[in-house]
């Protein structure tokens, strides 16, 4: 058991009132208190490792053909790409680079889009969580590129 005062590990302790609250303490602490009983050792509780549940989170993510169906959708709609932007307040520039693939629009920018093009751009999927217990989390060598996407040049 631990002294509450010091931190001490010690195999017996003294319960003890210091100046109106009771204290679990070894012998060189008490002396700052005044002694009720002495404290039995406890049994230290076994800790089990509890199986968490599996949990599966749900992430959104946009589509691969975006770029396609943003310019289907406003040629459909018989739009140039300076009146797609004045719509959604966009830059002409950033609508051009969706269409031609090089840039990839956030999630609010993609909602943005669906909503004034009536399309669909972002998909929500379910990931399962890839631990189940906090042991099989201990027994796996974790490196840090397990946790991040490593983006190559």
């Amino acid at each position: 058991m631990q002294c509450e005062m010091c931190g001490k590990e010690n195999e017996f302790l003294l319960l003890a009132d210091v100046e109106g609250v009771e204290l679990n303490l070894c012998k060189e602490c008490s002396k700052y208190g005044t002694i009720k009983k002495r404290v039995r050792p406890q049994p230290r509780p076994v800790r089990t490792p509890v199986k968490m549940p599996e949990r599966k989170e749900r992430i959104q993510t946009i589509t691969s053909d975006y770029s396609s169906k943003i310019k289907h959708a406003r040629e459909k709609k018989g739009m140039k790409q300076v009146e797609v932007a004045k719509m959604i307040a966009e830059r002409e520039s950033v609508i051009a680079s969706l269409e031609s693939g090089k840039m990839e629009p956030s999630i609010k920018l993609a909602r943005i889009l669906e909503k004034a093009l009536s399309i669909t751009l972002v998909e929500e999927l379910e990931v399962e969580e890839r631990f189940s217990s906090e042991k099989d989390r201990d027994s796996k060598n974790v490196t840090i590129g397990d946790v991040i996407n490593i983006k190559k040049r």
